[in-house]
């Protein structure tokens, strides 16, 4: 964070400070909310959880070295003391990002938000200093610790932006304003929550609605191959970049066609020329995550053969989505189970086709959460699709929902040899023991809850004899 003494922070956060003998004393390092991240400098934020409370921690972080405590009542050792802890966090974050003058890019969609802002954030940092979210703290804690980790050499803060109802990115892009607002999609993920995909794009929209006049720098970027996505259009002041695959796209792609491993490759045509892109990263559900971080790039000045160069040489930055990993016995484990939604299954299926082209193939699948009256028909849809993919064997992990995940396989044509349930984790990881050979590969996704990764972690250390070599 950018320095500021303990006097200030508390006017921002219109707080009372409590037992702090210098209140001209600097806040030179992070700010935290996990007391093992302490670094001499910090500001701790103690909140108040179900199971754990930050103030029980506050001697300690002090003794680390931490220049205060964010709290909601006095702690006993240098404070700032204030009603509401969350909502002082992000009126200092707000306070930061106005201070800082680094260009703001926040992105929103149902799916490939964390894959795109990381992609976005590898393109970028090869202009200037970039500072971006780590992994998926997108929500109204994990997005103001963000932007306050961003310094006085920041030039780009890429924000993700997520909700769970109408709102929330509103709330989101008021602590952080964004000058470049990027909407992927509009699909089906916590549509039970939402009630339907028209309140989910209500809900996303609120981004490109925060945004500054066309005039005054504002971007709307936005997927001209989602219906609801394109017609956000409407809503804002900013100019309107459209990307996809759609010839009406500002930045899109053509040629599009898979390596024989899975991987992406496409030409990248941009308002300023083309260049070919061939991406590290597997499936094809990719190449819109590379045209909108290619279309944020270029609206930041960026030419089309750097943003290209980027792209080709663009790695995955947040753990379980689509590592591939290669086991010494040439067993390929693809975790992607850091959570799913009907959209990025489907995607994951078609790119478990495309990498198993020739080889035996595995799809290791649990339930996706949050679909409300949908469940059934999206289960069913995505065992049926496995099936469609010549997927070599389905094995459906858990409850009711992985029931319908093996009802739509077996009522698409694959009765029982291609398809199974299991009740748990360690069913899943016990059957494919005993049956998995050279050769094959297995993708492994369910949403977070199921805790699939388990899954995966324990066929990478099964015959792991030798050193295991991560592609």
């Amino acid at each position: 964070m950018i320095a500021l003494s303990l006097a200030e922070i508390a006017a921002v956060v219109g707080g009372q400070t409590y037992d702090i003998p210098d209140p001209s004393a600097k806040v030179t390092g992070p700010v935290v909310r996990d007391s093992r991240e302490v670094v001499p400098g910090s500001l701790f934020v103690a909140f108040a959880g179900e199971r754990v409370d930050g103030h029980d921690f506050a001697a300690a972080v002090v003794e680390a070295g931490a220049a205060a405590v964010l709290a909601s009542r006095p702690v006993g050792v240098p404070a700032i003391v204030v009603d509401d802890v969350q909502a002082a966090l992000g009126a200092l974050a707000r306070h930061v990002v106005t201070k800082l003058g680094a260009t703001l890019v926040a992105l929103t969609g149902s799916a490939g938000k964390t894959s795109t802002k990381d992609l976005i954030a590898q393109v970028l940092r090869r202009k200037a200093p970039t500072v971006f979210t780590p992994g998926s703290l997108n929500n109204e804690i994990g997005l103001p610790l963000t932007a306050l980790s961003a310094t006085e050499e920041t030039q780009f803060l890429v924000l993700e932006m997520g909700a769970r109802g109408i709102g929330h990115i509103r709330y989101l892009a008021d602590l952080t304003p964004p000058r470049i607002g990027l909407v992927l999609n509009v699909g089906t993920a916590h549509i039970g929550e939402f009630g339907g995909r028209e309140q989910i794009a209500q809900a996303k929209g609120e981004l490109v609605e925060s945004l500054p006049a066309a005039a005054d720098g504002g971007a709307a970027i936005l997927n001209a191959d989602d219906p609801l996505v394109r017609a956000m259009a409407s809503r804002t002041k900013a100019k309107v970049v459209l990307f996809g695959e759609s010839g009406e796209a500002d930045v899109r792609a053509e040629n599009v066609r898979l390596t024989d491993s899975g991987q992406p490759s496409f030409s990248l045509h941009t308002p300023s020329g083309c260049s070919d892109v061939t991406m590290r990263l597997y499936g094809e559900h990719h190449v819109s995550n590379a045209l909108a971080a290619a279309a944020v790039a270029h609206e930041l000045g960026m030419s089309v053969t750097e943003i290209a160069t980027a792209l080709s040489e663009a790695g995955s930055l947040s753990r379980w989505r689509m590592e591939v990993t290669e086991r010494p016995d040439g067993v390929t484990i693809v975790n992607d189970a850091y959570n799913a939604n009907p959209e990025s299954m489907r995607a994951a299926l078609r790119a478990l086709a495309a990498m198993g082209t020739g080889r035996r193939t595995w799809a290791v699948l649990g339930k996706m959460a949050e679909l409300g009256d949908e469940a059934l028909a999206e289960h069913d849809a995505v065992g049926r699709l496995a099936v469609r993919l010549n997927v070599g064997k389905l094995v459906a992990v858990g409850g009711r929902e992985a029931s319908w995940l093996q009802l739509g396989a077996y009522n698409e044509g694959s009765w029982g040899e291609e398809s199974v349930h299991v009740s748990d984790a360690q069913a899943a990881v016990d059957l494919l023991r005993s049956e998995l050979r050279p050769g094959d590969v297995v993708l492994v996704k369910a949403s977070r809850s199921v805790g699939l990764e388990s899954v995966a972690q324990a066929l990478l250390a099964t015959g792991a004899e030798g050193e295991v070599a991560a592609r």
